[in-house]
């Protein structure tokens, strides 16, 4: 433990107490990336809601152009012919009611869960289960829809949900460590300009309040938000 805190330590005095441009930012969070294992590399946001207040709460997902680098592991909850193409799709789980039974008996092998219209009302039993860990399908994320192919094949690409937590603040991941700076560059672009064009109307003040990115295991690094703010109007 001694050892990763002295790592942490090392990685965190190359970091200054300043807002980066975003090209910097990307190539510090990679220089500064210590840990064996090939870390992810994420965003916060802390923004100007009150997520307490419906209007504000801002909640999506988006497909990163460049993907997130990370295996999905999709489960599909369907019927009829929806099932085949789901399977063809490349969903690792198939199945109707047998699928509902087993998540309803502990289940939970898997990252995302997509469900067909019709099986909604299947769902109920189950929500306590998918529900606490986010796993929940909802027609605004993309994850009921009649076209469960196209889902699973957004899901496999690189799909990321984002959603406030207390104080304002999402985080999500835009990639992998090992990524270049241009996949990471992609991905960023894509998710804050999402998030920038999310911005409730009842939202009053400065929307964007400040943005780091970091790794899994290493510093954060904040970035210009008036840099990061234009990218929506490009």
């Amino acid at each position: 433990m001694e050892k990763q805190s002295k790592k942490f330590l090392e990685a965190a005095a190359k970091v200054e107490a300043k807002n980066y441009t975003i090209e910097e930012a990307i190539k510090l969070a990679k220089e500064v990336s210590f840990a064996k294992f090939d870390e992810t590399v994420d965003l916060a946001f802390r923004l100007g809601v009150d997520p307490r207040h419906a209007d504000q709460m801002i909640r999506g997902a988006i497909a990163l152009p460049a993907g997130t680098g990370k295996e999905v592991k999709v489960c599909v909850i369907t019927s009829g012919d929806k099932i085949k193409a789901a399977e063809e799709a490349g969903a690792d789980f198939v199945g109707g009611d047998d699928i509902v039974a087993k998540i309803a008996g502990g289940w939970l092998e898997f990252d995302r869960v997509i469900a067909s219209p019709d099986m909604m009302g299947k769902l109920g039993r189950i929500g306590r289960v998918l529900g606490p860990r986010g796993l929940m399908p909802n027609p605004k994320l993309g994850t009921v829809t009649p076209d469960v192919a196209k889902a699973v094949a957004e899901q496999k690409a690189g799909k990321v949900e984002y959603r406030t937590e207390k104080n304002g603040i999402i985080h999500v991941p835009i990639g992998k460590a090992s990524f270049d700076d241009t996949k990471i560059r992609q991905n960023f672009d894509a998710i804050v300009t999402a998030i920038i064009k999310a911005k409730p109307s009842s939202s009053k003040g400065t929307y964007l309040k400040s943005l780091a990115i970091s790794t899994t295991m290493g510093p954060g690094i904040k970035i210009d938000t008036l840099e990061a703010s234009a990218i929506a109007g490009k």
